[in-house]
């Protein structure tokens, strides 16, 4: 601290400020809580140790830590009672923006003004970031009064493994008020860098459930929820262009994202893809809908399934068991397909519609 101007006071319980750490007091927004900061040879483990968990998957679930850059995605975080173990930050008035009244037992680090860009891979850095506590759903509040009642509508995501897809998927169950997002084994990590800044907070919005086997599914749903899945059939329309006669694909992973013309997508599958599942017959007892009919009744949940797998045989079973159906987009001849983050959004958001206009009806 010596010879650097500072716009807090510091006192010091030794005379020497020469030491590795420094005890400071800020005078922020009336707040006063006790600060470390660290000397520029501490740096370099810093550095090493937000790159190492921000990047690691391993790291993350080894250590149970998260790392949030920029200001509005820690506050959204504190705000639904997510645990900040360390804060780093080179501007003040970053830190003055967040809800210090939560940070009294977090280590607040301040650096140099160019270290958060030697940290961070953004083209633009932040100024502020923090190490979290891995955050659990079940520990976290979110606010009615913030973000509105939800609906009794669950998001499914099935093998969902590109980054920029899952966050969109995010923001979208959370901009349609979702009741939760529940990701099975095999998507990308909901906690990796890239899908935490696309999501612009959206984790902070809804409950998001990583990690599910399908037998963890149902635990997490109503007994009377019914699961109907985005579908990916070739399909025939009769002249009043309201009943759908599927013509149905070779198999379940076919059906992971939304087409609209009769031709199939042709492609090449191993033979261990359809280990263990020989005595299935694909679904074919499902009914093809528009989406815009009438799908939703009590609690509803819907899968997407990512583009590179589509969507797995669980999933059609467990629609199947529950009475549910595959929800058809169509479009013009000549579009291939929708990804599974517009087909997400376009479905969510019409299953919203649906409900309210049920809940209205009832009153």
């Amino acid at each position: 601290m010596s010879g650097r101007r500072c716009v807090f006071q510091c006192e010091s319980k030794s005379t020497l400020f020469g030491l590795p750490k420094v005890d400071c007091i800020l005078h922020l927004v009336d707040v006063v809580f006790t600060v470390k900061c660290h000397l520029t040879f501490n740096l370099h483990c810093i550095c090493r140790r937000l790159v190492s968990i921000a990047r690691s998957k391993k790291l993350r679930e080894q250590q149970g830590k998260v790392v949030l850059e920029g200001k509005r995605l820690i506050r959204s975080a504190l705000d639904a009672g997510a645990v900040a173990q360390t804060v780093y930050f080179s501007s003040v008035d970053a830190l003055r923006e967040l809800p210090l009244d939560k940070l009294s037992r977090t280590s607040i680090v301040k650096v140099r003004k160019e270290d958060p860009k030697i940290w961070s891979d953004l083209d633009i850095s932040k100024n502020i970031i923090a190490i979290f506590k891995r955050p659990e759903a079940s520990h976290l509040t979110f606010s009615e009064e913030k973000y509105g009642k939800p609906v009794p509508l669950t998001l499914i995501c099935d093998n969902v493994r590109d980054p920029g897809n899952l966050a969109a998927v995010l923001r979208s169950a959370a901009a349609a008020g979702c009741h939760s997002v529940l990701l099975t084994k095999g998507c990308v990590d909901v906690w990796e860098p890239k899908v935490l800044r696309a999501a612009m907070g959206a984790h902070f919005c809804l409950p998001v459930i990583p990690s599910l086997t399908w037998s963890d599914i149902p635990s997490h749903l109503p007994k009377t929820a019914t699961i109907h899945v985005a579908d990916n059939c070739s399909t025939t329309l009769t002249e009043d262009n309201n009943t759908v006669i599927p013509q149905q694909q070779k198999k379940p992973s076919d059906y992971g994202w939304v087409r609209g013309h009769q031709y199939p997508r042709k492609v090449e599958y191993e033979d261990d893809d359809f280990c263990g599942f020989e005595d299935y017959d694909s679904g074919k007892s499902l009914e093809t809908q528009y989406y815009y009919i009438d799908w939703v009744a009590r609690h509803t949940g819907l899968v997407i399934g990512g583009e590179s797998h589509g969507l797995s045989r669980e999933a059609l079973r467990l629609a199947e068991r529950t009475g549910g159906r595959r929800l058809l987009i169509p479009m013009v001849y000549g579009v291939d397909s929708l990804n599974s983050a517009m087909a997400a959004s376009i479905l969510l958001f019409e299953g919203r519609k649906q409900l309210l206009s049920l809940l209205r009806e009832k009153r």
